[in-house]
């Protein structure tokens, strides 16, 4: 009687037990590490793109029981307790504190659709201009690229003296050509001076920039046309929020006092 007594009270205490255990992944010299701690781990690497499976469950196990034997040991040497530990401990806290106030912030104020639309009409408007289809030859000093620019109205092909003499490495193999693009994507000189031109029309005197004398030819032009809404949606969303959580924390800053 008194043997199935000591039975029955040894599985009441398995059961009572079975939850506390169940919250823990592991207990490192009697220091429990909770599950909470793993699952944030998985989660973390669930935004990295890898899949929860068994096999990371395992790994991530095996991970926080080898640091938490390592913390221990840093725990017995003092080391939490020096000054420049402290200091980097307390940086990454807020790191961690921020990012997560980042993200509630970005799920609580999603743009809508209206906003949406809105900053699209607004970036296609702005964007508007032309792309130009431009030729150019780059080279080190004026006077060689005054006496290419003399060859090339005597007659001279102007792909052939880019591929012979330019030091543009992406656009002088093929004859100077630098395709189509936004005139804002060169130096600020050399967009100057190929905005001016008509088209056929070659500069008649070397462009300085900060890379050298470029003798530039434009070929074409046309109407930049933007890619429609459902294509980059997901740009505008991320540039609305940006936008937003620039517009918070100046608010914030605004109103802290600040000595």
């Amino acid at each position: 009687m008194t043997l199935n007594k000591t039975r029955v009270w040894v599985l009441l205490a398995a059961f009572a037990a079975a939850p506390a255990f169940a919250q823990n992944i592991a207990v490192v010299n009697g220091t429990p590490i909770p599950k909470s701690r793993a699952d944030a781990m998985i989660a973390q690497l669930g935004k990295q793109g890898q899949q929860d499976t068994p096999q990371l469950e395992a790994a991530v196990r095996t991970e926080l029981i080898n640091r938490e034997v390592l913390m221990q040991e840093a725990v017995r040497r003092g080391i939490p307790a020096r000054a420049d530990v402290k200091a980097e401990v307390a940086v990454a806290q807020q790191t961690v504190v921020l990012r997560a106030l980042i993200e509630d912030f970005v799920k609580n104020n999603q743009p809508t659709d209206a906003e949406i639309t809105a900053k699209y009409n607004t970036l296609v408007k702005n964007a508007g201009g032309k792309e130009y289809h431009l030729h150019h030859i780059l080279v080190d000093n004026e006077q060689q690229a005054k006496d290419l620019i003399a060859k090339i109205k005597g007659g001279a092909s102007f792909e052939a003296l880019a591929k012979q003499y330019s030091k543009d490495p992406g656009s002088g193999k093929n004859g100077g050509d630098l395709d189509w693009s936004d005139p804002k994507a060169y130096v600020p000189e050399f967009a100057a001076a190929a905005t001016k031109l008509q088209k056929g029309q070659m500069t008649d005197a070397p462009v300085h920039t900060q890379y050298g004398w470029h003798i530039i030819r434009l070929d074409d032009t046309r109407a930049v046309t933007p890619p429609p809404l459902d294509q980059v949606k997901q740009q505008v969303v991320q540039q609305i929020q940006q936008e937003k959580l620039q517009a918070f924390e100046e608010g914030l800053r605004k109103n802290a006092k600040i000595q």
